[in-house]
């Protein structure tokens, strides 16, 4: 019986396939566990405020709407720098740029732990400062998500791209679940040690971890396919052919990204699914403070809760995806079941076991259609298109920021009970969820060929 030769033409799209894979996951493995620890970081430093708030507000005298109005300024920071920071990343390279953010949103998030002495010194009242300093965060940290998302477009095809952005974006309710367990015991473990409040110690010890991430970018990140000197020749040229092929017909020029309504629709699914994730990042401490847990280390230990439950159902959601080839019943489906958990862990408020039970179901929902969301910017743009339109739709969707903190303000402002909020919350997901199932099939992206190119095994 005549056999198939090792070298023969029938074994070569399995050959051509498997040094495909395998280089992928050799870039997945070099780059991805630094941008997910540098996120780790990121939200870190983001989120924290929701445990200063415990203390904070008390000892500095400040109001329920000054805290909300200081927590959403990052974001006004952070829209008016987005789009320019992203484009000076796409100039000036993802390594250096990325460490200067990360170095510099760090000083500035320990510095809120000296708002009173910093507004002193500059002469102008506490709640001032600390506005100021928000808005600053803002400014440092812009660029830095949309940034990360422009990176992973320069290594990885529309196809590969949704369990790369799981991978990441991980790293949000990993940090939301250690963040709170490490926030709530630093305020209580470091409560008046050398005359500062567990807070202020807080602030300070959680920003540490961006300035050391930042000196590991500059040493281990690569910012593009040809600076990566641990790829051979015949790895390199496999990814550009698939960029090149991946990447033809999408938008290029600046015009094609602020005139496009596919562009503007994503902007508003993220405005609207935002608006429910931020107002439950900004106030879950608050809202599990209002079932009766005092205890600053017992609420952040329940808080971490959800997000450990979601960092698992995430994963799942964008491996069935991704395995499936379907992304807007993967998008649009969380988004309606982040929306009705907002609704029942608001409704069960005074029963925590319920209350923590539903809200891991809207964690869960809205950390899930992420990933399959942040692929779809890719299916659309490249270039210096994507480095603006990323940055675009991020900026004003993040907007979100202030008003899913500014929503609960008003909301225990005007009814005196916080849990009110969420289910306006709840109806931002809905629509939210209703405008993914109103995505064109033609931005759902292009499905994987059943081989990789050649260009590999010729360059070898």
């Amino acid at each position: 019986m005549q056999t198939i030769s090792e070298h023969s033409p029938a074994q070569a799209p399995s050959r051509e396939l498997d040094f495909e894979n395998q280089t992928y996951r050799k870039v997945i493995w070099r780059i991805l566990p630094v941008l997910l620890l540098c996120y780790m970081a990121a939200y870190l430093d983001r989120v924290n405020i929701g445990f200063a708030k415990l203390d904070m507000l008390n000892e500095l005298q400040f109001s329920n709407t000054v805290y909300a109005l200081g927590a959403s300024m990052f974001f006004w920071g952070y829209f008016l720098f987005e789009v320019p920071s992203n484009l000076l990343l796409h100039r000036f390279g993802a390594r250096f740029w990325i460490a200067r953010i990360m170095l510099s949103w760090a000083v500035i998030s320990m510095a809120v732990a000296y708002t009173v002495p910093l507004a002193g010194f500059f002469g102008i009242q506490s709640s001032s400062m600390f506005y100021v300093l928000r808005f600053l965060l803002g400014v440092c940290e812009a660029g830095f998500f949309p940034g990360v998302i422009l990176y992973l477009n320069y290594w990885f095809p529309t196809h590969r791209q949704s369990r790369v952005m799981s991978g990441f974006l991980m790293a949000m309710p990993i940090s939301l679940t250690l963040g709170g367990m490490l926030s709530g015991w630093l305020m209580n473990s470091m409560q008046g040690v050398h005359g500062l409040s567990g807070w202020q110690w807080m602030l300070i010890i959680e920003g540490l971890p961006s300035i050391i991430m930042a000196f590991i970018v500059i040493v281990c990140l690569a910012d593009n396919i040809d600076k990566a000197k641990w790829l051979s020749a015949a790895e390199k040229a496999l990814l550009k052919a698939n960029l090149q092929t991946d990447n033809h017909g999408k938008a290029t020029r600046l015009s094609e990204v602020f005139f496009n309504p596919k562009v503007w629709l994503l902007v508003l699914i993220l405005l609207t699914f935002n608006t429910g994730f931020y107002g439950l990042a900004f106030w879950m401490p608050s809202i599990i403070k209002s079932s009766g847990i005092t205890n600053s280390l017992h609420i952040g230990f329940l808080t971490a809760i959800p997000y450990a439950v979601a960092t698992v159902v995430m994963l799942l959601n964008a491996r069935h995806s991704n395995r499936t080839g379907e992304r807007r019943l993967h998008a649009a489906i969380p988004a309606f079941i982040g929306g009705v958990g907002l609704i029942f862990s608001a409704f069960f408020a005074d029963n925590l076991v319920l209350s923590v039970l539903f809200l891991s179901v809207a964690a869960s929902g809205i950390l899930s259609l992420m990933p399959i969301f942040w692929t779809l910017p890719g299916t659309l743009l490249s270039g210096v298109a994507a480095a603006a339109g990323i940055g675009m739709i991020n900026a004003i969707g993040n907007l979100s920021g202030f008003t899913g903190a500014m929503i609960t303000a008003v909301a225990e402002n005007l009814t005196g009970n916080i849990n009110n909020g969420t289910y306006v919350l709840a109806l931002c997901l809905f629509v939210s969820g209703g405008l993914i199932l109103a995505i064109p099939v033609s931005m759902l992206g292009r499905a994987p060929k059943a081989a990789s190119t050649s260009v590999a095994l010729e360059t070898a």
